[in-house]
């Protein structure tokens, strides 16, 4: 098999589409907090009163069914803007996020962001863009869950991730990121049972690797051919 070794990640951040100046803007009116993994950053009905931005780690933003079931709506890394919306119309958080990994975040309260916005009018076209990329997803993904059974949206999600957050090596592109078979259950709606059906026909095509802790895609061009 053969594998990408350009770059992976295509994806522009917050943080990456603002200038040296507008960045130590916005880090002079926040602090840094550090969380463990696992930690709750922000809980989904919440009132705001913050927004995050990632310096390190990942996190999962996700929401809650009324079936008590835990339903992932995206992943953030470095440079993700996180609690925006909220802090933007003051209403209620519409997800909570939740560190995957040992996280390092900047803190920054409501009003001082708004001042940013004010101070940097600029920003704002950024700040739309990135809100519109973010529908753009999530329209999607609404049409995936009608138009491809489980292997096509597992597939769809490991193409993501090895665009987003992938490392090329030697055996292809690498996914280190901590998450479980139940957790990518609930970010495609559909069973542990089924995604680990899904996994293993990924593996027996030579399109995956998968090991405790990551998932190793082999070739990923043919890997996006295969959706």
């Amino acid at each position: 098999m053969t594998h990408d070794s350009r770059r992976i990640s295509q994806v522009t951040t917050f943080a990456a589409s603002l200038t040296a100046t507008q960045l130590a803007d916005l880090r002079s009116r926040g602090h840094t907090r550090h969380f463990r993994r696992g930690a709750t950053i922000f809980i989904e009905g919440q009132v705001s009163d913050r927004v995050a931005l990632i310096n390190r780690g990942r996190v999962k933003v996700a929401s809650m069914t009324d079936a008590g079931e835990e339903l992932i709506l995206a992943i953030r890394g470095p440079g993700d803007l996180l609690g925006e919306l909220a802090a933007i119309d003051g209403e209620p958080r519409s997800a909570t996020v939740s560190a995957l990994e040992q996280l390092e975040v900047l803190l920054v309260d409501a009003g001082e962001f708004a001042a940013f916005l004010q101070k940097n009018p600029s920003v704002m076209f950024h700040l739309l863009r990135l809100l519109t990329e973010r529908l753009r997803d999530a329209d999607r993904k609404r049409v995936e869950f009608g138009s491809f059974d489980t292997l096509g949206r597992v597939t769809h999600r490991l193409v993501e991730l090895a665009e987003a957050f992938g490392e090329p090596s030697s055996r292809g592109v690498r996914i280190a990121l901590p998450i479980t078979q139940l957790e990518l259950a609930g970010w495609i709606g559909a069973s542990r049972e089924a995604v680990s059906k899904a996994l293993r026909v990924l593996r027996s095509t030579g399109l995956i690797e998968t090991h405790r802790g990551e998932i190793v895609v082999l070739d990923l061009g043919s890997l996006r051919k295969h959706l």
